[in-house]
């Protein structure tokens, strides 16, 4: 199946119009991979149409940050929807996103300013002014974002229920390799040997989650990530920790000791240039 291609705002009206039933939304910025089709299908499982947008958003890009290098595989996204059945893909310019320069955006507030929101300034507001704009224009029923990028899924949520945005937002579980590390356009940056100190991260995210199923509380849970995480630094070449941090689902605020209850152990650092981020859900303490 081919799924129709539209650039414009005039066609994509025009596709929505004549979309049966209902439509699902996968927001992404291309190069796509597993992680990506995995939405897809659970995409296809919640609703009778599927729309992908394909948009590198130059607006939760930093200065120096990689928005030039950013993978661009067009071609290749285009025919991993087609062989995923999508119906529309939505592929808008620059121009088309932005007429004009924007000078009404979101902003994240507090929790968009906090862990990732800490390490790259500005990223949250870019990123939900650019979902916005897609809920608008395409109009979804139902938008399925990673779990992966799980501060990034809350801000969504939270911008959608404070907005009253007509759309439900469903999480779909993070796609690993089969050594662990985390699905990412940004992986194919990565050299054999930063790939081999990027699994760090995820060896991290298990001896947390271990310690948590053990009933450990979260200061052994960070405790035995810091532990896998420490050899990294010192590896050839090594991983630059930019934050490890055991935050609230809902609020990406940390938790404190005593904490029981739902949780998320978030980890990012650098590997070269490349910038990595992870997670894994846990629950902690009498309610675990």
């Amino acid at each position: 199946m081919t799924p129709v291609i539209v650039r414009t705002r005039d066609e994509l009206a025009a596709a929505r119009k004549v979309a049966p039933g209902t439509l699902a939304l996968v927001p992404t910025m291309g190069a796509l991979h597993e992680g990506h089709l995995s939405l897809v299908r659970e995409a296809r499982a919640r609703a009778d149409g599927v729309a992908v947008s394909i948009f590198v958003n130059p607006l939760q890009f930093a200065p120096g940050e990689d928005f030039d290098r950013y993978p661009r595989t067009f071609e290749d996204d285009l025919a991993a929807c087609a062989r995923a059945g999508v119906d529309v893909v939505f592929a808008p310019s620059r121009d088309v996103m932005y007429p004009a320069e924007p000078q009404v955006t979101l902003k994240s507030g507090p929790m968009g300013a906090v862990v990732e929101g800490a390490a790259r300034p500005g990223h949250f507001d870019g990123m939900l002014t650019v979902v916005l704009k897609l809920l608008n224009l395409v109009r979804p029923d139902v938008a399925v974002f990673g779990e992966k990028d799980a501060q990034q899924l809350a801000l969504i949520r939270r911008m959608v229920a404070d907005l009253n945005v007509p759309v439900e937002i469903v999480g779909a579980p993070t796609v690993r390799e089969p050594d662990g590390l985390a699905l990412s356009s940004r992986n194919r940056y990565l050299s054999p040997d930063e790939r081999r100190t990027a699994l760090a991260l995820s060896r991290a995210l298990r001896a947390g989650a271990g310690a948590a199923a053990t009933g450990d509380g979260p200061d052994a849970v960070l405790g035995a990530a810091r532990a896998e995480l420490a050899a990294a630094a010192s590896a050839e070449p090594p991983l630059d920790l930019d934050y490890l941090v055991l935050v609230d689902p809902a609020t990406f605020t940390e938790v404190t000791a005593d904490h029981a209850g739902s949780a998320v152990l978030a980890v990012a650092g650098r590997v070269g240039a490349t910038h990595l981020i992870d997670n894994v859900p846990l629950q902690l303490g009498k309610e675990h």
